[in-house]
């Protein structure tokens, strides 16, 4: 069990988490952290048992998990059958959401690609910027559709 007694001031904190003082207070707002409890001095205080939730919170975020994600997981019990259930939900939802990034990342990468090889830099003129010019052209008469970019977006 991770001690529970409120001794680190915000700063400590964020140093022994890895989580800045900024995100520490966002995450407290967020209800991903309690409000650390403050001492006589009114800094906030938090505990060792905070101190691990919140690299908890950083290790999930480092994994692309969403607020929401992390905040399930956070309420999940690790000794209930159910909870482990819900937690593997929660993991096949995220990772759908990553195969669906990944697959727009490589779309991108192809379309880079395709631009790049328009140009090696030895002609007049850059045909790379040229076929800038002609998409961003091309865009501005044809109405803006909602692309990958514009839905659901993990953070």
């Amino acid at each position: 069990m991770v001690d529970d007694v409120a001794v680190h001031r915000i700063g400590e904190a964020a140093r022994q988490s890895g989580v800045s003082p900024a995100n520490i207070r966002y995450y407290e707002k967020e209800g991903l952290l309690p409000p650390g409890t403050r001492g006589d001095n009114s800094y906030r205080l938090y505990s060792a048992a905070d101190v691990h939730r919140l690299r908890f919170v950083r290790l999930c975020r480092a994994m692309d998990m969403s607020l929401d994600e992390v905040r399930t997981l956070l309420a999940l019990d690790l000794t209930r059958k159910e909870d482990c259930h819900a937690a593997c939900d929660t993991l096949d939802e995220h990772l759908r959401h990553v195969r669906a990034r990944l697959a727009e990342l490589q779309a991108l990468e192809a379309d880079l690609m395709a631009l790049r090889s328009r140009c090696d830099g030895s002609d007049a003129q850059c045909h790379i910027i040229e076929a800038l010019h002609q998409r961003a052209d091309a865009q501005s008469s044809a109405p803006i559709a909602p692309g990958p970019a514009a839905g659901k977006r993990h953070v």
